[in-house]
């Protein structure tokens, strides 16, 4: 096969994924987008089958096996609420990827002698990138999956020896360009996986979701370097799509968290605060309202208009068919049922929307924050399920909430406001919801699915 003929292949493939990325924008070109996605990916595998440098294909299809039932699997058996922890956890094999070629590639050029200068800069691109992106998403997994304190850690002079260890990888880069010195390879590519370490850790659960889409963007660095060292067109088109779709997307999201990227990275917010025994003990200390399933449900069922709110809470109760359930009865009743949903609600942009489509909610009734936020005032019923950040009102009003200037969902603007928790726990910021407290607000405590399907059981007999 022709090089002309190797390009034509990879410009489909890269074609493909390009539309493949641009249908996963909406819920409901997301389907559509996947596939195109899926069929760059396997004209792509085809392709560099028939590669000349290909010599044998045991090792490939065997990798390619392994690969493959690993991912059924794992597709099969995630639930969506452990999504963010997936996407983290893929990130940091890419990175890894990106550091085994860079020292794989390096041995073996040195061996045949074929080594210049600019090799000498992508293989430094590509473990450094590498190294930080593996470590950092090992970190972010763990925060998110809860293996780890998802609270910030920080230590005196943190950022001076971050600095430190940057300027010590960036000479260790210059005298492995100059001087073709393996050994500063190593030691620069073991400092950038603790960088990635030390990167990572002082950002607190807040941030979390900035955080997954920030290694995303280096992972696709650390892939459009790898394929300037393997001369892939297709590897550099990939990584530069995932690379800046994913720096787009992070700016995106501090955006709608009010939130710079700097202060994201220098970290140091979210701690998540404890959550006492009895939540009701906890409630009644506070002065919150509590309400029963039957007061919710004679509130909704004699509304003309009912906001529903979902956060991280619906996912983790896997609530979504419930509430959809709920919808379908109050719209039954001639109540007109909308949702409501926060840029960054849940743990990574478009959970919610992922959660709504898959119990097949209809895309018109499901608004982002911008959309949705103006009618408020005149809605009857708020309903927030699970969220809590998301809907503080003193991100807008409370200059010293760490929440201060982040666009919330305007929920405490309803006539009535009713909130699913499962405790008086804090939300992922670690800070205290002054909504639960307001004069139109009560909470209905319980696990969202359950609650839900108390609700909706009640408002068929109301």
């Amino acid at each position: 096969m022709s090089a002309d003929v190797f390009a034509f292949f990879y410009l489909i493939s890269g074609v493909l994924f390009t539309l493949g990325l641009k249908g996963l924008s909406h819920p409901e070109s997301a389907r559509r987008g996947n596939t195109m996605a899926m069929l760059g990916m396997g004209i792509a595998i085809f392709t560099t089958l028939f590669d000349p440098n290909v010599k044998g294909f045991f090792l490939i299809i065997l990798a390619l096996a392994i690969g493959a039932v690993i991912g059924i699997i794992i597709a099969k058996k995630i639930d969506m609420k452990a999504m963010p922890q997936l996407v983290a956890a893929f990130h940091s094999l890419v990175g890894l990827a990106a550091v085994l070629v860079a020292i794989g590639t390096y041995l073996s050029h040195r061996a045949t002698g074929n080594i210049n200068g600019v090799l000498m800069i992508e293989l430094f691109l590509g473990a450094f990138i590498g190294a930080v992106t593996f470590t950092g998403s090992v970190i972010a997994f763990g925060k998110l999956q809860e293996l780890l304190d998802s609270a910030p850690v920080v230590f005196k002079g943190q950022h001076m020896v971050n600095a430190a260890m940057a300027i010590i990888i960036l000479i260790l880069g210059v005298i492995f360009v100059a001087t073709d010195n393996f050994t500063a390879l190593i030691i620069l590519t073991v400092i950038s996986f603790v960088l990635g370490v030390t990167l990572i850790i002082p950002i607190g659960g807040a941030d979390m979701p900035v955080v997954v889409s920030m290694l995303n963007s280096y992972s696709g660095w650390a892939a459009a370097a790898t394929g300037f060292t393997l001369n892939n067109i297709l590897l550099i088109i990939t990584g530069a799509l995932v690379g800046s779709s994913g720096a787009i997307l992070s700016y995106i999201m501090c955006k709608a968290m009010n939130r710079s990227f700097i202060s994201v990275i220098l970290g140091g917010f979210g701690a998540e605060a404890g959550a006492g025994d009895d939540p009701m003990a906890a409630a009644r200390q506070k002065g919150v309202k509590e309400a029963a399933v039957d007061d919710a449900v004679f509130m909704m069922a004699n509304a003309s208009k009912v906001i529903i709110i979902p956060g991280y809470g619906m996912a983790v109760a896997q609530a979504q068919h419930a509430v959809k359930d709920m919808m379908e009865v109050l719209q039954s009743k001639g109540v007109e049922v909308k949702f409501a949903i926060h840029p960054v609600a849940g743990r990574m942009p478009g959970h919610m929307n992922v959660l709504l489509a898959e119990a097949d909610v209809p895309y018109d009734v499901v608004q982002e924050m911008e959309e949705i936020n103006s009618e408020f005032s005149t809605t009857d019923v708020a309903l927030i399920i699970g969220a809590n950040d998301v809907v503080n009102p003193d991100a807008k009003t409370l200059k010293s909430s760490p929440l201060y200037g982040m666009p919330i969902i305007d929920a405490y603007k309803a006539r009535l406001v009713f909130i699913c928790k499962r405790s008086m726990k804090a939300g992922y910021a670690g800070v205290d919801n002054s909504l639960f407290t307001a004069d139109n607000a009560s909470l209905i405590f319980g696990d969202a699915k359950t609650t839900c399907e108390k609700l909706a059981a009640a408002l068929h007999d109301a």
